[in-house]
């Protein structure tokens, strides 16, 4: 679905580039100058626009993005400039629509970009009384992606605003690296998470993005999960711990697994070892296996994947061709909660519209 989605884009872009060189060219000094020298003026035009090319030092999808942004403002404000026109009487004088859309654009994707890099702390709380007389706080991150918005080090600073919050166990849900994330910015990011030390331990399960769609980034999914345990975190893929005498740990492969991989074993079959009187925990990176979840009489679902919807409205489309059973936030489906969190960083594009990054805190105690 997701190959359709960037299918999609790339041919709005390539569309809306044909109507932005127009609109541009409607622009009072170009279109002077296209009255001695026509070629020349549409040339501008496409070399004015083709400043949005130096986005492309940072990935092709980050251009993508802005071009189908600026398209999609442009279009919106010829449309309302145009209804203006019409009950006005006006004639168009100068290209006050194309003005307000790179303004607009501009604008918008620079929150976009703030949201993006700027890490915020969100608290949810759950209880249950399998924990009766406990209070257990727990931090959540998923989808790293490092590379994008964090670097190596800058994920260590976030490591140690972890640290600061004194988590009595810490969950990572998945895509902790990215198909091109080097590996010396890998080696410290879980090098950062070693020096967390939570009572409880730090657990991770793996997420699509973390054995990489290419060979070209120069390590395995297997040479990420023996630095984390290396570092004190317990890897878990299709595997269970036990946190304490009151927590029980599940982590699942990720659903890629299902199609792409060597499969991964059901809820059922992970359950099978809990104890009733024991709070489970699932990690599962993408969340879409909620009743099959619910079913198997798991407490905590955690996960990541959506980045809350990354790109207004992308997470939506996601949500109505049934990608993923939830975007964002908390739900509750028979005994069973479920927690999305919109990630500290995202895939690809250093932009986040409509949603944040985030470091989740849990707290879970007794009735």
């Amino acid at each position: 679905m997701w190959l359709a989605i960037f299918a999609a884009m790339l041919l709005v872009s390539v569309g809306g580039a044909v109507y932005l060189v127009r609109g541009v060219h409607r622009f009072s000094f170009l279109k002077k100058l296209g009255e001695k020298h026509r070629l020349l003026s549409w040339v501008l035009s496409a070399a004015l626009l083709s400043l949005t090319g130096f986005f492309a030092l940072i990935n092709s999808w980050t251009v993508i993005v802005v071009l189908i942004h600026l398209f999609v403002f442009w279009l919106v404000c010829d449309i309302i400039a145009a209804v203006y026109r019409k009950i006005t009487g006006r004639e168009r004088v100068r290209n006050y629509a194309g003005a307000a859309a790179i303004v607009f654009t501009a604008v918008y994707l620079g929150i976009g970009w703030y949201l993006a890099h700027h890490v915020v702390i969100r608290e949810y709380s759950f209880t249950s009384p399998k924990l009766s007389g406990e209070n257990i706080k727990a931090v959540l991150i998923a989808d790293s992606h490092i590379g994008i918005t964090l670097d190596g080090d800058e994920f260590a600073v976030q490591a140690e605003r972890i640290a600061g919050l004194d988590p009595d166990i810490v969950f990572i849900a998945g895509d902790f690296v990215d198909d091109d994330t080097p590996k010396a910015d890998m080696e410290k990011a879980c090098d950062a998470l070693g020096q967390l030390h939570p009572r409880l331990g730090t657990y991770f399960s793996f997420g699509n993005h973390d054995k990489g769609y290419s060979d070209y980034r120069g390590y395995t999914a297997d040479d990420v999960a023996a630095r984390l345990e290396e570092n004190g975190i317990t890897v878990l893929t299709d595997e269970c711990a036990d946190a304490g005498d009151r927590l029980y740990i599940i982590g699942r492969k990720d659903k890629y697994e299902e199609n792409y991989g060597s499969g991964r074993a059901s809820m059922e079959e992970l359950m099978r070892n809990a104890a009733g009187d024991r709070y489970t925990v699932v990690l599962d990176h993408q969340p879409n296996a909620y009743d099959e979840e619910a079913a198997a009489g798991a407490d905590l679902v955690l996960s990541g994947h959506t980045h809350g919807g990354h790109l207004f409205p992308a997470g939506y489309i996601g949500l109505a061709f049934g990608a993923n059973d939830r975007i964002y936030g908390k739900e509750r489906r028979g005994n069973t909660d479920f927690l999305v969190t919109s990630g500290i960083s995202g895939w690809a594009i250093p932009f986040k519209t409509g949603t944040v990054s985030e470091i989740v805190v849990i707290s879970i105690s007794g009735e």
